[in-house]
């Protein structure tokens, strides 16, 4: 017997399948808001580098002269003599250049002198007032990069390859040191190899005026400001996101954590609503179909269950088990029923079974005292009875009486008219008809009394064993098969009749064959060319006659064994759907015995 399985309890599979849910869930949650976070931060970035990059610009271009300007010191870098990240207040080296230019120049407004007026001063007035407007214009955007937070902030001139920026300046917070080394402040000449992505920020910022790109930890982003002698002057800032992305990472992760453990709160109280809802209804209702299983005591299952109240597909299943124990009760008695009755049936149909086969011709050899010729018949009904079957008998010492017919229909039905059928045709050869005038007379009474227009193929022949001479006719019936003495069997296309009861009033043709000794005469019903394999190929008239002259010198019982045997070898396992008849008969043309 086979070891039944180990079975889960099924609020153990839903409380798995609830928790691996909660993780993906959470994790999928995690991984979204994080990507969600980053994009935002990103954007965020960018639209306050914008407004940063603006103030820097309206800072440069406040002066009229920011051309000029931004030339010199990219020029002149070398030789100027710069006050970085000192508050402009007297007493400091910037106030006191402004009070020295000022009294060389006093018609000159620092602050608005333009281009012109710029380049009608003196090389050292220009120099001292590029100095002067750099210190102020630092002192601004030092104030620019706190105000905003800007980790690096500053103003850069490069040419169109882009892999080299030249710094003009860069803010600074108070403390900061003042260099050319990496993360210091860049003092102004400054120049420095960039970086790939650094590059392609570079180049699309004068494409687009702005551009965010990314820098390892850092993010650079680039604005477009002017563009002075074939170089181009760009805003940039850099930005450390990482100790920003990480604050946002940890608060994603705790909220996270945080909602799964909400999830599992509910999950607990929506597994205890199931096991009482749902679970313990359920395993009512699996208890009890293993009762009926085992008892099919359907009472006792219909009681139990009618307990369970719900209103939902668990009161449901409840009342469709009920229905069902009732239907297989009933089912089981009407199975029983039609069990004894079958049986009987089965018992009634094996005694017409034995009757039908008693009625016809089976005892071989059927003339053991004749050795002027040898006959051998065999029927396989498709099912218990059949409607095919074949006759054969002495009508006089000089006589034999040879019959093989198929009636339409199968079973039952057409056993009966094949009884009936049969005893008429006897009747009429042994008042000594011919073949013809036994067909005939057969079809009129037939169809006298013909109400369900059932109707019989028929071959009927009279032996004339004396002389060999073989009278026939046939009534629809397959072609009779020939051999003469020590040829091969051939089809003999006798000439067709009507079939018997399908019309009143039909004529019938006899004709004669004369048998030489060692003749043999085949004849069958349709049941053996319409043998069908799985392939719904048919055994076919061909196969029928290859088989018989394989060995043409075996006996009647012989031959129709070997060819029962070639059709089986080709149906196989296909199943039977019509009667299947054969007779065979070999003329030896020799004296009977005293």
């Amino acid at each position: 017997m086979r070891e039944k399985p180990r079975l889960t309890g099924i609020i153990y599979q839903v409380m798995i399948l609830f928790l691996i849910s909660i993780l993906a869930i959470g994790l999928l949650t995690y991984y979204s808001q994080s990507l969600v976070a980053d994009s935002n931060v990103k954007k965020l970035t960018e639209k306050l580098a914008e407004e940063v990059a603006e103030e820097v610009r309206d800072s440069v271009m406040e002066y009229p002269a920011y051309s000029w300007l931004l030339n010199y010191w990219y020029e002149n870098w070398d030789q100027m003599d710069i006050e970085y990240d000192v508050e402009f207040q007297e007493g400091t080296l910037t106030e006191k250049k402004c009070r020295l230019l000022e009294s060389r120049c006093p018609d000159l407004i620092l602050k608005y002198a333009s281009n012109e007026e710029i380049e009608a001063l003196s090389e050292d007035d220009q120099k001292l007032y590029a100095e002067i407007v750099y210190s102020w214009l630092i002192t601004r955007v030092n104030q620019i990069k706190r105000t905003h937070n800007a980790d690096f902030l500053f103003c850069v001139s490069t040419d169109n390859t882009y892999k080299e920026q030249f710094f003009l300046f860069s803010a600074a917070d108070p403390g900061s040191v003042r260099g050319t080394e990496y993360e210091q402040v860049y003092t102004l000449g400054t120049k420095v190899k960039v970086s790939d992505s650094q590059r392609t920020a570079m180049y699309n910022s004068q494409k687009n005026y702005k551009y965010l790109t990314d820098a390892g930890k850092y993010v650079d982003y680039y604005s477009y400001l002017t563009k002075i002698n074939g170089r181009i002057i760009l805003v940039g800032m850099t930005y450390n996101l990482e100790t920003l992305k990480n604050n946002i990472r940890y608060q994603t992760l705790n909220g996270t954590v945080l909602a799964m453990l909400y999830q599992i709160f509910l999950s607990v109280i929506c597994l205890m609503l199931i096991m009482h809802f749902v679970l313990r209804p359920l395993k009512k209702v699996q208890k009890n179909i293993r009762l009926y299983k085992d008892t099919k005591d359907s009472h006792r299952v219909i009681d139990n269950l009618s307990t369970i109240k719900s209103r939902n597909e668990i009161g449901q299943l409840a009342l469709d088990t009920i229905d069902l124990a009732k239907e297989i009760d009933n089912y089981t008695n009407q199975i029983a029923a039609i069990t004894a009755e079958k049986e009987r049936i089965g018992t009634e149909m094996s005694l017409a079974s034995r009757i039908q086969e008693s009625m016809l011709p089976n005892d071989f050899p059927a003339f053991p005292d004749r050795i002027d010729f040898d006959i051998y018949a065999s029927m396989n009904p498709a099912k218990e009875v059949g409607g095919d079957f074949y006759d054969f008998l002495m009508i006089d010492d000089e006589h034999l009486y040879l019959a093989i017919a198929d009636v339409s229909g199968k079973g039952v039905p057409a056993a009966l008219f094949m009884m009936a059928a049969r005893i008429v045709l006897v009747n009429n050869a042994m008042s000594g008809k011919s073949p013809a005038e036994i067909l005939q007379d057969t079809n009129e009474a037939i169809c006298r009394h013909n109400t369900e227009e059932m109707f019989i193929t028929v071959w009927l022949g009279i032996l004339d064993l004396s002389t060999g001479i073989l009278t026939a006719a046939n009534a629809g019936h397959e072609y009779p098969i020939i051999m003469q003495g020590g040829g091969r069997f051939e089809k003999l296309k006798d000439r067709h009749g009507f079939v018997v009861g399908g019309m009143e009033d039909i004529k019938y043709t006899n004709y004669e064959i004369q048998l030489t000794p060692g003749a043999k005469i085949f004849v069958h019903t349709d049941g053996l060319t319409e043998a069908t394999n799985k392939e719904t190929e048919m055994f076919g008239e061909d196969r029928v006659i290859s088989s018989l002259n394989a060995d043409r010198c075996l006996s009647p019982e012989q031959t129709l064994k070997k060819v029962m045997a070639d059709v089986d070898d080709f149906v196989k396992d296909a199943e039977q759907f019509d009667d299947l008849t054969m007779l065979c008969l070999e003329y030896r043309g020799l004296e009977k015995q005293d």
